[in-house]
């Protein structure tokens, strides 16, 4: 039987367990609550869930610990998170905006698209006169007549 791809909350969950990990060495239902603004309460039943799935595991005294599986889960999310932001950055987009996008699409685009938004990215920072080409045009033919 094929093993269940985590939820899009789940996906969350681990992506910002892993990001209190990094800055701080541990990751407490306390410290995700805070930062996903959501009740301990939820953090604690979402955690409880994510152990029984094998992405993490709790140890008195460190908190949540992930497992290798929610590791991966975990880097691949911030992974496209840094594709995606890499990807609007070069077409001057706001920071505010990149993140209400990337947060409204991140879950929903296959590896093939993330993959391919990557390419593209790459191919125009690569091509740097092609780039400013597309935003002149851009620029051209969105003043009004």
């Amino acid at each position: 039987m094929p093993q269940e791809s985590p939820s899009q909350s789940a996906e969350d969950y681990l992506e910002r367990i892993q990001e209190l990990i990094t800055e701080k060495g541990y990751a407490r239902v306390v410290d995700i609550a805070e930062s996903l603004g959501v009740k301990q309460a939820s953090v604690t039943s979402m955690v409880q869930r994510l152990g029984e799935l094998g992405y993490l595991n709790y140890e008195k005294y460190r908190g949540l610990i992930l497992t290798d599986k929610g590791r991966s889960v975990a880097l691949s999310v911030q992974q496209r998170h840094a594709t995606l932001s890499r990807f609007f950055s070069l077409f001057l987009l706001s920071a505010e905006t990149q993140r209400k996008d990337i947060e409204g699409i991140e879950h929903h685009l296959s590896r093939d698209t993330v993959d391919l938004l990557a390419d593209l990215a790459a191919f125009f920072e690569r091509n740097p006169a092609v780039l400013k080409d597309f935003l002149d045009e851009k620029a051209r033919s969105s003043k009004p007549s």
